[in-house]
């Protein structure tokens, strides 16, 4: 069997040739990173199993690969970027890779969340023109940090958020204990949180979770710090909110469309902090996740 990298750039194509190992599959490596629908059918023939980093892979180009058997998508959310069920009846597998970068996501979900309150972004952009913006914030310590959805990407966020003096709820589709973590409702933990941090996985059930009715159910003024994917939460209902004031602050690493379109709604607001879906960035989550690629193609060859 034989596998592409579908949409490597120069840095990913480096790291895959650093954790490469000479017991994995032939993979060739194309370092093209947009890559239009037109263009699949012709790229992937030949080829039994493809590496997808972010590109969109239509399930009516798909059919025509009768060779492709294996996605294994770089990430977790493959759903944005693809059916994974309409593949299954075309008899091709989708598989995603967890549990990567749980710190490097946590880390940053917090760095957004320190950076919102304290409203970093709006001064840095000040003083960038020539203002001094000076700045009243949010101090954390005592406050309560709320996360919806607790997998390992939260247990990181609550371990660092404890260590922080901060309370930490927590509501989970399934029943789950940590340390020092309360689990409860989702109503309660919407309306005690001072900050609401979404980890929620996207599917059906939890496209536009987060609604324009959940979202008047939190304490008036939280912050909302979403690494999750964009489409878990209603957009327009969030800007809504960060207008009136029921929201202070949004710190999104995730959008609708990505990359962010230009010019946007959410860029032109001052109580909101951006940042380029690059919550996973980082050398040592990137290995991790390209190694583990890999495994994943030993195993189909092996099948």
């Amino acid at each position: 069997m034989k596998g592409l990298f579908l949409d490597a750039n120069d840095e990913l194509a480096e790291v895959f040739r650093k954790v490469s190992d000479p017991a994995d599959p032939a993979v060739d490596v194309h370092l093209q990173e947009d890559i239009e629908s037109s263009e699949l059918v012709g790229l992937l023939a030949g080829y039994d199993f493809i590496l997808d980093d972010h590109t969109t892979l239509p399930t009516a180009a798909l059919a025509q690969c009768k060779q492709l058997k294996h996605v294994i998508f770089l990430g977790t959310g493959a759903r944005s970027y693809m059916n994974p069920e309409e593949l299954a009846e075309l008899g091709i597998t989708v598989h995603i890779i967890k549990g990567y970068g749980d710190t490097a996501v946590a880390e940053h979900a917090i760095a957004l969340m320190w950076a919102a309150t304290r409203n970093l972004a709006q001064m840095d952009r000040g003083m960038r023109g020539g203002q001094w913006l000076r700045s009243e914030g949010m101090q954390l310590t005592g406050k309560t940090i709320g996360l919806i959805g607790f997998g390992g990407i939260a247990e990181e966020v609550a371990r660092i958020a404890r260590g922080s003096g901060m309370k930490v709820l927590a509501w989970n589709r399934s029943p789950k204990t940590a340390e020092g973590v309360a689990f409860a409702p989702l109503e309660r933990v919407l309306a005690e949180s001072h900050v609401v941090s979404l980890h929620l996985l996207l599917n059906d059930e939890t496209r536009g979770f987060l609604t324009a009715e959940r979202i008047a159910l939190m304490r008036r003024g939280a912050i909302l710090v979403n690494t999750a994917r964009g489409a878990v939460v209603d957009e327009a209902a969030m800007i809504a909110a960060l207008e009136s004031g029921q929201l202070s602050h949004a710190a999104l690493d995730v959008f609708d469309v990505e990359p962010l379109p230009y010019p946007h709604k959410l860029s032109t607001m001052k109580n909101v902090t951006l940042s380029a879906h690059s919550a996973f960035r980082t050398p040592e989550a990137t290995e991790t996740l390209i190694r583990r690629a890999l495994d994943i193609a030993q195993r189909v060859v092996k099948v």
